[in-house]
């Protein structure tokens, strides 16, 4: 992964005010990636609206880490069983509009 993709996690917790223990617990709860080049730490740039989504939850909503691992897992369940939703009526359209043509 490139580099310009990349967030340092030193810069991230300097802006946000926070201490890199949460980042790195976050890692090892298996929440984000963190990748580590040339002696820093790095957060792919596309997980940042949920590291930011989870620091949230810690820091303003005092919701410990095993709440957010719950409350990510939930959330992830929801959104998967909101697209099986969405199939399931793409299907459900497709066989009413052929019932309709016969």
């Amino acid at each position: 992964m490139q580099t310009d993709e990349m967030i340092l996690v030193n810069e991230f917790c300097m802006h946000h005010q926070i201490d890199i223990s949460f980042v790195q617990s976050l890692q090892q709860s298996g929440l984000i990636e963190v990748i580590q080049t040339e002696e820093k730490l790095c957060v792919p740039r596309d997980q940042l609206p949920e590291l930011e989504k989870m620091m949230r939850l810690y820091y303003e909503m005092d919701i410990n880490m095993e709440g957010i691992e719950t409350i990510t897992y939930l959330l992830n369940r929801m959104n998967t069983m909101q697209q099986e939703i969405i199939q399931l009526n793409n299907r459900l359209q497709q066989y009413e509009n052929k019932q309709g043509e016969d």
